[in-house]
């Protein structure tokens, strides 16, 4: 389920929302009981419920 992948984000790792890629990449500012704070490149900082989305982590990228 989502939870499981939103679980394993920390703060700055690279996510983009699935639903919202207007936003662009974002940076992870913190992850705490499933509520993720995350700074979109577009949209700026949101909150995002870790039961609802599943955020896309983004790896080996700058």
């Amino acid at each position: 389920m989502s939870e499981d992948l939103n679980s394993i984000l920390e703060p700055g790792m690279i996510v983009e929302h699935p639903d919202k890629p207007e936003w662009g990449r974002g940076q992870v500012q913190s992850n705490i009981g499933g509520r993720i704070t995350v700074n979109f490149r577009e949209e700026g900082k949101v909150v995002i419920d870790g039961k609802r989305v599943s955020l896309m982590p983004i790896f080996g990228e700058d």
